[in-house]
């Protein structure tokens, strides 16, 4: 191979709570730990922001939410030393400091230049395609959440883009027609789709269902997250889903069957301007910080892995070394799917 783009994803990063006072004494480069180096040898890198980063607002007081998630404004300092290019906001934490919160959040992420989608000061901006370029090859970022209804952005205020992904109306034919326009402005196109509600080792129907027809409207990856732990991955026609990524970093209690602790950092090879193969790496949260997995605990998380994988027909193989496991996507997709021509 080539040379490969690499295109990094990991879960939900929630820098707030004992993560946040870590971060008080420790440098910023913390809550990645061994992490790294993995990140800073993408070209491209991207996250699920499960807490607002601000100094300033009030938890919000209108929803019965038991956690309200925030970390000081001097930890955007924390994404920069992973050099995250692109943030997912469509969340139920985005908007846990309120609108003021939120506002500040995106000034900060704005003034690092990391890109973000699925948060706005109003429906364009909350529904809004996030683009970089890197290496000749544009990458697309759209972001929605069926998590926090009374958090949907409209017209003339605040919000995430909302998409109830349980029922079928107005909104998801809005995503769809978002995803359909943006094919023809990118190279990849990434969706992320924070949804459903917590636990559970295998998707809802309605998710395959609504991901099948994200990547037949244009998408190359289905980026989800939220359940807490990682589901199994699918390719279909060509696309690369990803069910759920888990929990990257955060402070959580750990489920002794459930292991939210436990987790991988996606890597999604691109080559000519088409996905080639992801590449898994096992890593479990300790002390707030993210590690690679020791090689017993990764041995298990790979086979438990393939197990998850298998109802989708998906194969993998181990590495050499069993650091990661490795999906040949064009392999599974039996053909070559065309990237859609650039209208740049």
């Amino acid at each position: 191979m080539n040379n490969p783009l690499k295109l990094l994803l990991v879960g939900d990063v929630m820098l707030g709570r004992q993560v946040n006072e870590h971060l008080r004494d420790q440098p910023p480069e913390y809550p990645w730990g061994n992490t790294l180096p993995l990140f800073l040898g993408a070209d491209w890198r991207a996250c699920n922001l499960e807490c607002v980063i601000t100094d300033h607002g009030s938890p919000w007081a209108r929803s019965p939410k038991a956690y309200h998630f925030q970390t000081d404004a001097k930890n955007l300092a924390a994404l920069k030393a992973a050099r995250m290019d692109a943030v997912s906001l469509a969340n139920n934490h985005t908007l846990d400091f309120n609108h003021r919160g939120m506002v500040e959040m995106l000034r900060l992420l704005d003034g690092a230049h990391v890109a973000h989608s699925g948060a706005g000061l109003n429906r364009e901006e909350a529904t809004q395609l996030a683009v970089s370029e890197v290496r000749g090859v544009r990458i697309g970022f759209i972001s929605f959440t069926d998590n926090e209804p009374a958090w949907d952005a409209g017209e003339d205020h605040p919000g995430i883009f909302y998409v109830p992904v349980e029922t079928n109306d107005e909104r998801t034919a809005e995503l769809i027609n978002k995803v359909h326009q943006a094919r023809s402005q990118v190279d990849v196109l990434i969706v992320a789709a924070h949804w459903g509600g917590n636990w559970g080792a295998h998707p809802r129907a309605q998710h395959t269902t609504l991901a099948h027809g994200l990547i037949r409207a244009g998408a190359d990856v289905i980026f989800g997250h939220s359940a807490h732990v990682c589901r199994g991955i699918e390719v279909f026609e060509g696309g690369l889903i990803l069910y759920s990524t888990g929990d990257f970093v955060d402070d959580y209690a750990i489920d002794p069957i459930e292991r939210n602790d436990r987790s991988w950092i996606f890597e999604i090879l691109v080559e000519g301007k088409q996905i080639t193969h992801l590449h898994l790496f096992p890593t479990v949260i300790r002390e707030c910080q993210a590690r690679l997995a020791e090689p017993v605990e990764a041995g298990a998380m790979i086979t438990a892995m393939q197990e998850l994988c298998a109802p989708f027909g998906t194969v993998s193989t181990a590495s050499a070394g069993s650091d990661r496991l490795v999906i040949d996507v064009l392999q599974h997709a039996g053909i070559n799917r065309e990237p859609v021509a650039s209208t740049k």
